[in-house]
C-alpha cells in the first residue's frame, strides 16, 4: 500500500473534489460553472430518495416477517384444537368400545349371537368303540 504525502481519510459528509490533473493533459479554456449550492442539491436528493426507498423496503419485509409470524400461531392454535377435538372424539369411542366388551363379554350374550347368525350347538359326541 502506498502511502502519499498529503493523502487524507475522505469524508462522508463532505462531496468528493475532482483532483486537478493539468499535469496529465493540456487545460481546456474555462466553462461558466454553476453554483456550488445546485449541484450540492442534485447530489443530495438522490441519496434522500435511496434512503427513503430503503427505509420502506425494510419496513415492508418487517412487516411481512410479522404476518408470517402471526399466520404461522394461528396455524399452529387451530392444529391444537384439532388435535383436541380428535382426542376427545377417540376417548368417546374407547369408552363406547369399553361398554360394548363389557356387555358382549357375557356368555348369553355369545350364545344369542350365535343363534341368530344361523349357529346351533354341538350334538352328544359319537364315541366310537376302537378295533
Amino acid at each position: 500500500m502506498a502511502v502519499y504525502e498529503g493523502a487524507r481519510p475522505r469524508s462522508i459528509l463532505q462531496p468528493r473534489r475532482r483532483l486537478e490533473t493539468s499535469l496529465l493533459r493540456p487545460q481546456a479554456p474555462a466553462l461558466a460553472r454553476r453554483r456550488p449550492g445546485v449541484i450540492l442539491r442534485a447530489r443530495r436528493r438522490p441519496r434522500f430518495f435511496a434512503m427513503a426507498i430503503g427505509v420502506i423496503v425494510v419496513a415492508f419485509m418487517l412487516s411481512f416477517f410479522s404476518l408470517v409470524q402471526t399466520i404461522r400461531v394461528s396455524t399452529s392454535a387451530f392444529d391444537v384444537s384439532q388435535l383436541n377435538g380428535d382426542y376427545s372424539r377417540l376417548q368417546a369411542q374407547r369408552q363406547q368400545d369399553l361398554s360394548d366388551i363389557g356387555r358382549l363379554d357375557r356368555e348369553s350374550a355369545i350364545r344369542r349371537q350365535a343363534i341368530e347368525q344361523g349357529l346351533t350347538q354341538l350334538p352328544a359326541p359319537i364315541v366310537i368303540p376302537a378295533r
